[in-house]
């Protein structure tokens, strides 16, 4: 399938690139810690929002496709892959 939000998902990735590239210096050029800490969080928070549409946009295309085609075995691979997603996500 072709993901019409590529470009949109690789845009923020580069920037949380970038993020982490000054963090880099941040911590080369002996920044106060809290301000690096800052970043830090910035980029967990970015990197979240990418997990985020990534699993929005798996729900609407390939999870909304398996439950809705009839095919068993798709559906039930489709549940247990988010099932276990769920799962590293939480530990």
């Amino acid at each position: 399938m072709e993901r019409t939000d590529k470009p949109r998902l690789l845009n923020r990735l580069n920037r949380i690139e970038g993020q982490v590239r000054g963090i880099a210096r941040m911590v080369e050029q002996d920044r106060y810690c809290i301000d690096i800490l800052t970043q830090l969080h910035a980029v967990r928070a970015a990197v979240r929002r990418v997990e985020t549409e990534l699993l929005k946009s798996h729900l609407g295309h390939s999870v909304a496709e398996a439950m809705t085609t009839g095919d068993v075995a798709e559906r039930e691979r489709k549940t247990a892959e988010l099932v276990e997603l769920m799962d590293r996500l939480r530990g």
